[in-house]
């Protein structure tokens, strides 16, 4: 029995799968070695995530767990596999970034370029099995172009700088029960800003009729597009994972025709791509 986790700063979506090809998903919050403390994200996996699949591990023996997460550099994964290893005593434990299981999940072993747009974004060059190399997101303060954070910091700046029209910025601050000053505490001085800004780029979905929300969604697919995609120099079909690519298709389709490149296969998350991916290539065990 293998356990795969795809994390994001937002959620992590866990998937069981069992000798006989079962397979059981399951969400909790978040894991992000770089907000957080080896002992925050243990018991984040204790407390939210074994009540979850506690009944489901009678079928078998866990015998690995894969987990692609944001923030697991090279420099801090190792966090993130101390804190699987303390929960799960018997499995062996791989931590990756979200970006390679990006890539596995929408390549498998083919090469080509992948990019995550959700809560924070990315982009890489994959060879197969490996990434090969990409071009950094720096986060939501230096980059993280067409990710739900910048998208929600980009719509929550124009609105309280006059630039979206009176009737949108009315809308906004009823829709969301907020104030500028409550969005200047949770921005600045209140854990997970990212989340925050992530959660209010949702206005955005509800609003793209208006022609105003339209361009500015247009400009910040572009804006990722150009300050990250065109350095890979490649004619193959990209593809992207993530919430924001998913749910903004049409725009996304928009702007990649606009700007020449040609697009791939589009999904909600990797989760379906890294099942094929590691069943595979490890056999589950019920001994």
């Amino acid at each position: 029995m293998i356990l795969i986790a795809d994390s994001g700063s937002t959620k992590v979506h866990w998937c069981l799968v069992t000798a006989s090809g079962q397979c059981s998903d399951v969400f909790t919050d978040g894991i992000n070695p770089l907000f957080q403390t080896t002992i925050a994200m243990q018991n984040s996996i204790s407390n939210q995530l074994l009540p979850q699949i506690a009944q489901l591990l009678w079928a078998g023996t866990l015998t690995h767990v894969f987990f692609y997460g944001a923030g697991c550099t090279p420099e801090k994964k190792g966090f993130v596999k101390t804190a699987l290893e303390a929960v799960f005593k018997k499995a062996e434990v791989h931590v990756e970034s979200d970006m390679l299981g990006a890539a596995r999940g929408l390549l498998g072993h083919n090469e080509g370029v992948a990019c995550i747009l959700g809560t924070g974004s990315g982009s890489c060059f994959y060879n197969g099995e490996t990434i090969e190399w990409c071009v950094p997101s720096l986060g939501y303060i230096l980059g993280d172009e067409g990710s739900a954070a910048v998208l929600g910091k980009r719509l929550v700046g124009d609105l309280l700088k006059n630039q979206l029209g009176d009737d949108l910025k009315d809308a906004f601050f009823k829709e969301y029960e907020t104030s500028m000053p409550d969005i200047i505490e949770k921005v600045y001085r209140q854990p997970f800003p990212n989340r925050f800004l992530a959660k209010l780029s949702k206005f955005c979905a509800d609003h793209i009729d208006d022609k105003r929300i339209h361009d500015l969604v247009y400009d910040h697919f572009v804006q990722f597009i150009r300050r990250n995609l065109v350095q890979y120099k490649t004619d193959q079909p990209i593809g992207f994972v993530g919430s924001i690519a998913y749910y903004y298709k049409p725009i996304l389709e928009e702007a990649m025709k606009a700007e020449n490149l040609p697009l791939g296969t589009i999904l909600k998350d990797p989760i379906e791509g890294l099942k094929e991916y590691h069943q595979n290539s490890v056999v589950p065990t019920t001994e």
